[in-house]
């Protein structure tokens, strides 16, 4: 009964209205013998959603090594902003790169260039977002607050790094004040450091780290052999130079070259700790420092229709799920109002252990969207190093089956800035290809110096059906919040 009462309360919440919008027009209820599922059915009240239209995103090839080791940021970014709606880019309001490596205003000027090459007049402006990590994703939630705030109706959230042009490290000196503070000294551990105090506090075995290496490298193996990431993918002309000669060959890159189908246990049990002499850290249980981007086409629900668009995916939606018995039914509500929650979550957390940061992120952004763990289908979690990645699926006890069931960041890679952006279209691209049964995704990430970042994101089309009923056998028909 809590739960029944704590979710009550966040109904009446939202029920307060912040104009004199009329509930009723935008409230519909189905009558269903779900059990523990919920009906949903959205109308036309909801043309101020703010849906995805398009979500793709470069190969990602690893630093100094692959594909994009000759390639200009700038060259990698443009691919990733020619999406294939045939939009008028005159239209676009605003463009939001998430970028970290690169100097402030050297990233900025790259990305106003690289959107001149990709077709954009003028008249688009164009702008640069750090949260670490996160700055891809944070990039789709800063256009999807500007949309619903009536800024511009259509907007572009896009990620881009290139490790090989931008390394990571510290310009000028280190403020002394920093010795009195131990927080602020944690920020400046090495991202490997926090990886092993994560495994050390919490448990964390090499034997479960490794395992994980070879599960997100054989996931993203056979996505790749099986065609699944093609939908995502913009194949990228380009130039590769050989190091010996200084001949440069043109080269199409269309796969992510880091994968490694042969990955073994017993071969990653070989490889010795980076960062601590008897650690548990490796660079085969770790991200891979990458090159690539991504961008995620954004716009009203009035303005996709309009156009005809295809809905990829809903980004900005609280669910209302409230259950009530009556006849032996279960009878459940689906709203949107005026005043939507922000399914997106920022947190804090401790800059030692900042690998922790989804455990934190993800039920904070589930609850603000109304929901619970289990209601979740799928799950995109980046895989910065296996001790947080296990630590986090254990923590929120998640089902493996749900998580980066196509790989992660160990085996695709991890272009820092371009990370989130990269999550959003692999999870959309996913959940549309299992249909009505896939509702509701996740996307989340540690962030450096101690914090993490999550969104949830509803599905696209044929969404508004209801999809996920069962057949309820026997009397028992109330929701589990009021048993």
């Amino acid at each position: 009964m809590e739960k029944a009462i704590n979710r009550q309360r966040v109904l009446l919440d939202h029920l307060r209205p912040s104009s004199s919008h009329n509930l009723e027009s935008t409230l519909s209820a189905s009558a269903c013998l779900a059990g523990d599922s919920a009906a949903y059915q959205r109308t036309s009240a909801y043309g101020d959603d703010v849906v995805i239209v398009a979500a793709y995103r470069t190969p990602q090839c690893k630093s100094k090594r692959g594909g994009f080791k000759d390639t200009h940021a700038d060259d990698l970014l443009a691919p990733a902003l020619i999406e294939k709606t045939n939009l008028d880019p005159r239209e676009v309001g605003d463009i939001v790169v998430g970028s970290v490596l690169a100097p402030g205003s050297q990233r900025a000027s790259e990305c106003r260039m690289a959107a001149f090459y990709a077709g954009f007049p003028e008249t688009v402006p164009i702008r640069t977002v750090n949260r670490q990590c996160s700055s891809g994703l944070q990039a789709v939630a800063d256009v999807a607050a500007s949309i619903k705030a009536g800024f511009y109706e259509i907007g572009i959230g896009a990620g881009l790094e290139s490790m090989t042009k931008n390394q990571m490290s510290w310009d000028g000196d280190v403020n002394p004040k920093l010795k009195n503070f131990q927080k602020a000294q944690d920020c400046l551990l090495p991202m490997g450091v926090t990886s092993e105090n994560v495994a050390h506090r919490f448990g964390v075995t090499r034997q479960e780290q490794d395992q994980a290496a070879v599960d997100s490298h054989r996931k993203a193996a056979a996505a790749t052999a099986s065609g699944r990431f093609k939908d995502e993918i913009i194949p990228v002309t380009t130039k590769i130079i050989d190091p010996k000669t200084g001949d440069e060959k043109p080269i199409v890159v269309s796969v992510d070259d880091g994968i490694r189908p042969e990955t073994s246990v017993a071969g990653l049990g070989k490889l010795k700790p980076v960062f601590k002499k008897d650690g548990t850290t490796t660079a085969g249980n770790s991200s891979q420092i990458s090159d690539g981007a991504g961008a995620v086409l954004l716009m009203k629900r009035s303005v996709a229709v309009r156009k005809g668009l295809p809905i990829l995916g809903v980004f900005s939606l609280f669910v209302l799920k409230f259950r009530k018995m009556a006849f032996c039914k279960c009878i459940s509500y689906y709203f949107a109002l005026d005043n939507n929650v922000w399914t997106f979550a920022a947190v804090g957390v401790d800059p030692a252990i900042m690998g922790v940061g989804p455990a934190v992120a993800i039920p904070a952004a589930v609850k603000a969207a109304g929901l619970e763990l289990e209601d979740i289908d799928l799950f995109e979690i980046n895989e910065a190093f296996a001790s947080q990645f296990v630590y986090c699926r254990k923590k929120l006890e998640l089902d493996p089956q749900k998580i980066n069931v196509n790989g992660g960041a160990m085996a695709i890679g991890h272009p820092l800035g371009a990370t989130g952006a990269r999550c959003v279209a692999t999870l959309l691209h996913e959940m549309k290809r299992r249909g009505r049964d896939c509702r509701f995704g996740v996307i989340s990430m540690c962030i450096g110096t101690g914090m993490g970042a999550a969104a949830v994101f509803e599905s696209g089309d044929g969404s508004d059906e209801l999809c996920n009923s069962r057949k309820v056998e026997g009397n028992n028909l109330l929701s589990r919040d009021s048993r």
